[in-house]
């Protein structure tokens, strides 16, 4: 019968192609720890104050901090209040990048965050729960004589979150609050070489605007973007691993055609998980260095989802359908002594009627293998949980595609939310990895109780299973370590300085954890897809003959051994697929 790649190749073969597998992962690595740089490069900026000396203000003027055509500067709020300059007519300009520097696509995209230096006053402190309103503009241009074109405009609020750490006291006076960073701004598309920010901090005593907010004393902003070296390694690797996957799909999907049996779930699946890694895979970006497409971020998160749901929702059909009772009947023992045992000449539902026997529920458990509705209890939390992700992404990038300056943490309801997201999301993550780990427990458990039919079988016989149950538990052990990879090489990513120093080179952990994690999946889906199709070859002549075969049972007359498969075609599922067992599906 035939059966999986994973099966019927030799050791020496399969291990030749774990070690190949090994060298790209460890190759994936290498190329963002020494070739790539980091991944993002953060840009300090100090705002300049101009000084709006036009009494009837046009919407068209734009305050340059320096060059030919820069704006009236003062250097602090005191020589405002000496030249009786009022809080209004001062303009907060950022130019972005610095001076002799440009922009490029490569960048990607550009986050502003904010933060605000204030002073500590007795007779003007920060109250409680303080906003700050801001009347922002962004301009753009490719040159540095060309007038100034509008991007965006708007009034946005951020709640202010200061700590003052000595004793408020005449004493302490003119020392700064530790103020909190504030997202301010987010742009999906560097397609423009020079930015401009103009922002004002108007003030409306009666409207309570900007009122209660302390001394401020100079803006500052950080602005991060990917790094353009970053960003021409990652397009390589999409643009190397996009035909890679896509041919091994291909190749894997006219393997299960050719068979005479339709597809089963697990290989449906597995088809999907394919597609998604293709449609991650796609090198689309590429267009975004020609194109001002602001939607590739949020593009890219939606992308990113519908591969990592997929990916969870194939690991539990995965292990569900590898515990599933196998399509074995019962090999009955005769009258003899002997062991009569039918692999592919008569189904059992047959047999059973012939013996007067009724169905036992290995049987009856066939009716639920090889049905997606039977996983709707694990994979509908997947799917609502992805949906909800979306929804908040859709709240957040999606109103940035048109207010780059939203951020749905900007309000107490908004920050609420995010966080509630953020945890559920967390707890959620960890109770499905809990909960993976116990399927595979029980898919091993499952595997050890079928152990007790080896000995009734030839040596042959019984080696070529030992060896298939060991691939199979090397199989789910990889599933979970690179599950258990991505978890590590975040937290990694987050705790430390994002490079190590080896010698004279510098390693960018940060980079090392983007491509390798990337490469790590294109691998496993690879090897999924590969391992998984359907051999040509066959094990044993009993398989391909279907012929009935006798032999000593070494057994009481009615003991059960689950050894053979009701299968009638040739191209039966795999081995593996039919080996382990089911147990309750809850």
């Amino acid at each position: 019968m035939a059966g999986a790649i994973i099966e019927n190749m030799s050791t020496k073969k399969l291990v030749i192609v774990g070690v190949t597998l090994l060298l790209f992962q460890a190759f994936t690595f290498m190329v963002g720890g020494l070739i790539a740089p980091s991944p993002t490069s953060a840009v300090p900026y100090l705002a300049t104050k101009c000084v709006d000396t036009i009494k009837h203000r046009q919407e068209s003027k734009w305050f340059m901090p320096w060059g030919p055509n820069q704006c009236d500067k003062i250097r602090s709020f005191d020589e405002a209040m000496a030249k009786k300059i009022e809080a209004n007519n001062i303009v907060f300009a950022v130019h972005i990048p610095l001076p002799n520097k440009e922009m490029s696509s490569w960048f990607q995209f550009m986050l502003v965050i904010l933060q605000f230096d204030i002073a500590f006053k007795m007779y003007n402190q920060i109250h409680d729960g303080a906003m700050v309103t801001i009347d922002v503009a962004l301009a753009y241009r490719d040159d540095t004589v060309s007038e100034w074109t509008e991007m965006a405009h708007s009034f946005e609020q951020r709640r202010l979150s200061c700590n003052f750490t000595t004793t408020k006291t005449f004493e302490n006076e003119g020392r700064h609050y530790e103020c909190d960073l504030m997202p301010f701004m987010e742009v999906g598309s560097v397609s423009h070489k020079y930015y401009l920010l103009n922002m004002r901090l108007p003030v409306n005593e009666r409207k309570k605007v900007n009122v209660g907010i302390g001394e401020i004393k100079d803006i500052r902003l950080v602005s991060i973007h990917q790094n353009g070296g970053f960003t021409q390694v990652w397009f390589a690797m999409k643009t190397f691993l996009t035909p890679s996957i896509l041919i091994i799909m291909i190749w894997y999907w006219r393997r299960i055609t050719l068979m005479s049996r339709p597809p089963v779930l697990l290989e449906k699946v597995i088809l999907a998980l394919g597609i998604s890694m293709t449609f991650i895979n796609m090198p689309v970006e590429w267009f975004s260095i020609s194109f001002n497409w602001t939607w590739m971020l949020l593009f890219g998160d939606i992308r990113q989802g519908i591969f990592y749901s997929m990916l969870l929702s194939f690991w539990i059909i995965f292990c569900g359908e590898h515990l599933m009772e196998t399509q074995f009947f019962e090999a009955l023992v005769l009258g003899r002594g002997e062991l009569k045992m039918c692999v592919s000449c008569v189904p059992a539902i047959k047999i059973l009627p012939e013996l007067d026997l009724r169905p036992t529920k290995k049987i009856q458990d066939q009716t639920e293998r090889n049905r997606f509705s039977v996983y709707w209890k694990q994979v509908g939390p997947i799917v609502f949980g992805s949906f909800c992700l979306f929804i908040f992404d859709m709240c957040e990038r999606g109103v940035q595609l048109t207010n780059p300056f939203y951020s749905i943490w900007a309000s107490d309801v908004g920050t609420e939310l995010a966080m509630a997201f953020i945890i559920v999301a967390a707890i959620c993550a960890c109770l499905y990895f809990l909960f993976l780990c116990f399927m595979v427990f029980q898919v091993f458990r499952n595997i050890s109780g079928k152990r007790t039919s080896l000995p009734a079988m030839s040596k042959a016989r019984r080696l070529h299973y030992e060896g298939l149950i060991f691939r199979f538990k090397f199989l789910m052990l990889v599933t979970l370590i690179c599950a258990a990879m991505t978890v590590i090489f975040f937290i990694i990513s987050q705790v430390n300085e994002g490079h190590w120093h080896w010698g004279e080179h510098t390693v960018q952990v940060n980079s090392a954890f983007f491509t390798g994690i990337y490469g790590m999946w294109n691998l496993y889906v690879f090897a999924i897809m590969f391992l998984y199709a359907p051999s040509h070859k066959r094990y044993g002549d009993e398989q391909s003959s279907g012929q009935c075969i006798t032999g000593d049972a070494g057994a009481n007359s009615g003991e059960d051994i689950q050894l053979t498969t009701t299968i009638t075609h040739v191209d039966g599922p795999t081995e593996i697929y039919k080996m382990t067992g089911k147990e309750a599906q809850e």
